[in-house]
């Protein structure tokens, strides 16, 4: 008898039955409060009315059509409903499955476009786990371990984290842009760098907002050495920080933009954007993929951003997530094992230090379990698993939220014990 994988750890033990909205009924009988969202994908939540209609519609009409060998309609009005949304000049579109194959894609295409070799990515910087991909990933030794030789041209530089280094956060952004500079001048020269590549926000590598100043000085950098900036945007894009696209949150406009995820509220499909200048120096035959741009995910797509527009899910996830960050560090200040809060729209990461200031994996590990008994699902990640994430669905309510600070409250204080601070002090 066949089984899963030992290898794969369920973070929560719930086994679903059904879902919808931002709640899972498990086959305990029990109904969960989802922050996790798979992670980061049901963007409208689960089984959004208007995104079933359309994939049940879809599946009735053709489920696949490869679409290097016959186009279908429902990737055209995809398409075409992106370009409302991308940035300025980005007007050629290259569809895949996943946010690792779409990373490839652009890497791909920026060392075609540069005729350069070299990879800049930055410390912390999730991208998936094909080999590619997993050569760019610097969240944690896992993700890359055990397999060598990994993809080469592949060069680090720091990231701005400002609790990690104890710097406020413009301190840590100078600290960074000089070791980018002297990274350029020790390690890979300008006229050998492809492209600098990073997510608006850390996600395994710790739910860390990238400094706006940041990204604007990658962008300077850029320009001045005609490197290619783009923009991870598979976890933090289609409205999850409060702005349709997580980088525009700085000045900062990419060559190339990477999206999955929430752009099909749970639908395997990816895409990257770029210039036609610049997509069309890709290589003959270096794009291309049986399932890309499936039929239905397509279909699934396009319901998705009528439904983040009409329902005005970009401010939502701006409001909700001001409400989620404001009662989590509410909370941090009744238990000082929380060392940090911090987080972008509906975002949030929760990081449990011991007293000395190193990370406590342990007790965030046991929150995590905690919340599942408050009936709440989170995960962790960070490269010490020391961090609890919480990523609502983008049509999360006031009231959800509400529920959802309730529930981890009682989780740390089953964990740590009652609060070190009276409830209302130093609120």
């Amino acid at each position: 008898m066949a089984s899963l994988s030992p290898v794969l750890k369920q973070a929560t033990p719930v086994v679903v039955d059904h879902a919808f909205g931002s709640w899972i009924f498990g086959t305990d009988g029990e109904q969960y409060l989802d922050f996790t969202t798979g992670i980061g994908v049901t963007s409208t939540g689960h089984c959004h009315p208007k995104v079933v209609a359309a994939a049940r519609e879809q599946v009735g009409k053709i489920i696949h059509a490869q679409y290097t060998t016959v186009m279908h309609k429902p990737l055209l009005e995809l398409t075409e409903k992106l370009g409302e949304v991308l940035p300025a000049g980005l007007d050629s579109v290259f569809y895949a499955n996943s946010g690792s194959e779409a990373v490839e894609a652009a890497i791909r295409l920026a060392r075609m476009a540069t005729g350069r070799p070299n990879i800049v990515v930055f410390q912390g910087g999730f991208h998936g786990r094909t080999v590619a991909a997993a050569s760019l990933t610097t969240a944690g030794t896992k993700f890359s371990a055990g397999f060598a030789p990994l993809m080469a041209g592949v060069h680090m530089s720091a990231f701005p984290h400002a609790y990690r280094y104890g710097m406020d956060e413009a301190s840590a952004v100078a600290f960074a842009l000089r070791e980018l500079d002297y990274l350029l001048k020790t390690r890979t020269a300008p006229e050998d760098t492809a492209a600098f590549l990073i997510e608006p926000a850390l996600g395994d590598g710790g739910y860390i907002p990238t400094p706006p100043a940041f990204m604007d000085g990658l962008r300077d950098r850029a320009d001045r050495h005609g490197i290619k900036l783009i923009f991870d945007e598979v976890q933090a894009g289609v409205g999850r920080t409060g702005k349709f696209w997580g980088h525009q949150h700085s000045h900062a406009a990419p060559d190339i933009i990477i999206t999955a995820k929430g752009i099909a509220s749970g639908f395997p499909i990816s895409a990257i954007a770029a210039s036609t200048e610049t997509m069309s120096k890709a290589w003959p035959g270096s794009q291309g993929g049986t399932y890309g741009g499936n039929a239905v995910s397509a279909a699934a797509g396009v319901a998705t951003l009528e439904v983040i527009e009409e329902e005005g899910l970009v401010e939502n996830a701006r409001l909700r997530g001001n409400q989620m960050l404001a009662g989590l560090k509410e909370i941090q200040t009744r238990f000082p094992t929380i060392g940090n809060v911090r987080g972008i729209g509906l975002m949030a990461g929760i990081e449990f230090t011991a007293p000395d200031g190193t990370a406590d994996a342990a007790t965030a590990g046991a929150v995590q379990q905690a919340t599942v008994e408050q009936r709440l699902l989170t995960l962790t990640c960070g490269p010490e698993g020391n961090v609890v994430r919480l990523i609502p669905a983008l049509i999360v309510t006031e009231a959800e939220i509400a529920t959802g600070l309730e529930r981890f409250e009682a989780a740390v204080s089953a964990v740590l014990g009652a609060p070190a601070i009276p409830a209302g002090v130093g609120s």
